[in-house]
């Protein structure tokens, strides 16, 4: 089967600093495409746009999608923007709902807008299981989603809404990717909000015990950083007019409680160190906002985009810890 991707064209990606933005720029200009990065550095990370910058079709933008100016600067004479900026983490949502607002549904509507009046091909962006939020049913279906849980979802389900509204008011091109718990290389493992594999990756390599937050039943349907880049492609090439201004789950399509993730993390990590098959294993309170169970149906992905997630867990996770384990050992 021949890879569909963006080639040759110039292609905007917010929040290229950061976990997913810096990884979808690798593979963009791998493609022969010019890619220009905005971050703010608010989450993002310096380090992760080091081996960008040597690449002379990369252009980077210090600047804020809350800020017009900047975001129409950016959007002039590009193709298709992939818009991976927000401030992340249900729990930081919980503790400072204003600014998750600001950046995620005033940046989100900064940008849009720039994008329309640019005339962009496409506007592709980051959406959130979270909005699922109190749908029980499983698999999470795009047709069928609950009340929000966290402020961070609210802002999930708004930056839907608003895409949807701009693609039937303004004739611009809108698909939005509802990430499911998304890890590999580059992903931050540090700080209070750090996503649960870098910071379990961590502790094990450090010999402190990982601790899961609940009774260790909650489940996720964990999605390798390559399934993510497949989708974003192929998002914003499709000729499906079917695709066009909807919605779709980017996930493996198979669920892991947290208890089977960290032995299987232990597992892999132990063949580096085997010091770590001892390391004791911690519990502590439930997480409010949280959605416990999220499993994703990754039908209407496949059927409309042609989306087809070539990483499982373990295979992710393999090549996930290769590189936490150089680059933290």
């Amino acid at each position: 089967m021949i890879e569909r991707k963006i080639t040759d064209s110039r292609v905007l990606v917010t929040g290229v600093a950061g976990f997913i933005g810096s990884n979808l720029s690798a593979d963009l200009l791998q493609n022969g495409n010019q890619v220009i990065g905005l971050d703010s550095f608010i989450t993002g990370k310096k380090a992760n746009l080091q081996a960008l910058l040597r690449d002379s079709n990369f252009t980077f933008v210090e600047g804020d999608i809350r800020d017009k100016a900047t975001c129409d600067s950016v959007c002039k004479g590009v193709d298709y923007v992939l818009h991976q900026a927000a401030l992340g983490s249900v729990p930081r949502s919980i503790e400072d709902p204003f600014r998750t607002n600001d950046i995620n549904i005033n940046g989100f509507l900064t940008m849009l807008i720039a994008a329309r009046d640019a005339k962009v091909k496409r506007f592709v962006y980051a959406t959130s299981s979270s909005v699922y939020g109190t749908e029980k049913r499983l698999p999470k279906v795009e047709e069928k989603i609950g009340e929000p849980l966290s402020p961070y979802a609210i802002t999930k389900s708004v930056n839907e809404q608003y895409a949807k509204v701009f693609g039937q008011l303004y004739d611009i091109e809108t698909i939005g990717l509802r990430y499911f718990n998304v890890f590999g290389a580059q992903q931050d493992p540090d700080g209070a909000y750090a996503a649960a594999i870098p910071k379990f990756i961590r502790q094990f390599v450090r010999h402190e015990s990982p601790v899961i937050h609940g009774d260790g039943t909650q489940s996720r349907d964990f999605t390798y950083i390559d399934n993510v880049i497949q989708a974003n492609n192929l998002a914003a090439i499709s000729t499906n007019p079917d695709a066009h201004n909807e919605v779709f789950n980017v996930a493996f399509g198979e669920s892991t409680n947290l208890d089977e993730l960290v032995q299987l993390l232990q597992e892999l990590l132990s063949e580096f160190d085997p010091k770590i098959a001892n390391v004791e294993i911690k519990y502590g309170p439930e997480r409010i906002g949280d959605v416990r169970h999220s499993l994703a149906s990754i039908v209407k992905s496949t059927t409309l985009l042609g989306y087809k997630p070539e990483q499982d867990l373990r295979s992710g996770l393999e090549k996930a810890i290769a590189w936490y384990w150089e680059n933290l050992h």
